[in-house]
């Protein structure tokens, strides 16, 4: 077999440019590995380089690969030290090739640099395991940026999607106490997955919220509204631009700097073996639990984007790779 089934898209638009089509299998450079890919999950960055909103950075080259998160099975180890074929990995591709557009994870295959994987959780199916990859961003973005400490008070906003789910269940991995704002429907999963108290944003507004050391914004909008409710010495970090209006996003994003420790803080996660075998011993241990919103498969990936497009998320959207 010298090709694969993966997602590409041939222009910028709505989810409906998303088709599963045939490439070639990746060429394995030096000390690379090629990983047959049995799940991957879809996320907001996505979101926006599809519909174009990232162009400036992307550029026009299509056609175009879509995906960044894999779980799968070592198909070929070639020299690389550590991995051997057969073993079961999770990992994430370089954000160059985000950019590049050239590959990406929703596919049957990739070529990664085994840097970038570690043994997956042995107790979790590749599903399960994608569904919880982007806790190293709430690990990067809660312990790393922000330093949250035991006993905080930390408001995750949009605690109920993907990238929310996962902050609160590592906010409480922190010792914090967790506050999360969602959606009326979603507010006994967000208690159930570890939260403190879980509030609706159709009937709670910022000003009904008091004061927190942290505040984790998983949507974009309004961030000057929850950046004061900052108690002296609050942190805050976005994982998101508000997709409609991304220039004026980045812009208060830049100007919050003059706040000092009470700016917004934004980053670009880029994790590697380290973080994910990190994440391997907190899910082993039982301290994460899988999010998992809908199974899509790889011919309905356009389903998938729509369907995260259309808010409401509990956990992730997932793509099976048959």
């Amino acid at each position: 077999m010298t090709d694969m089934r993966a997602a590409r898209y041939d222009r910028y638009g709505p989810p409906e440019v998303l088709y599963e089509g045939r490439v070639p299998i990746p060429t394995v450079k030096p000390g690379h590995i090629l990983v047959r890919v049995q799940a991957n999950s879809v996320n907001g960055g996505e979101l926006a380089a599809r519909a174009g909103q990232l162009r400036m950075l992307t550029g026009r080259r299509f056609p175009r690969g879509i995906g960044m998160d894999f779980v799968g099975e070592v198909a070929d180890a070639g020299a690389a030290a550590g991995v051997r074929a057969g073993d079961q990995v999770w990992g994430l591709l370089p954000r160059s090739s985000e950019v590049g557009g050239n590959a990406g994870a929703a596919a049957e295959y990739v070529a990664v640099d085994p840097g970038r994987v570690s043994r997956s959780p042995g107790n979790f199916t590749p599903v399960e395991a994608v569904s919880i990859m982007g806790a190293t961003t709430s690990i990067t973005g809660l312990r790393d940026k922000v330093r949250l400490k035991p006993g905080e008070r930390l408001l995750v906003r949009g605690a109920s999607g993907g990238a929310g789910s996962l902050a609160v269940q590592i906010g409480k991995v922190l010792g914090a106490h967790v506050t999360g704002l969602a959606g009326p429907k979603n507010l006994d999963f967000v208690r159930d997955l570890g939260a403190d108290e879980a509030f609706s944003y159709t009937t709670t507004g910022p000003s009904d919220l008091g004061t927190f050391d942290v505040v984790l914004d998983t949507v974009g909008t309004d961030l000057p509204a929850y950046r004061r409710l900052l108690a002296p010495g609050g942190r805050m970090v976005g994982l998101t631009f508000d997709r409609n209006h991304i220039p004026r996003s980045l812009a208060y994003i830049l100007t919050s700097s003059v706040h000092g420790s009470r700016r917004v803080r934004f980053f670009s996660g880029n994790p590697e073996r380290a973080l994910f075998t990190e994440l391997t011993d907190l899910a082993e241990s039982g301290k994460l639990r899988p999010v998992v919103d809908t199974v899509h498969s790889l011919a309905d990936i356009a389903a998938a984007h729509r369907a995260l497009e259309s808010g409401g998320v509990r956990g992730k959207h997932v793509v099976k790779i048959d």
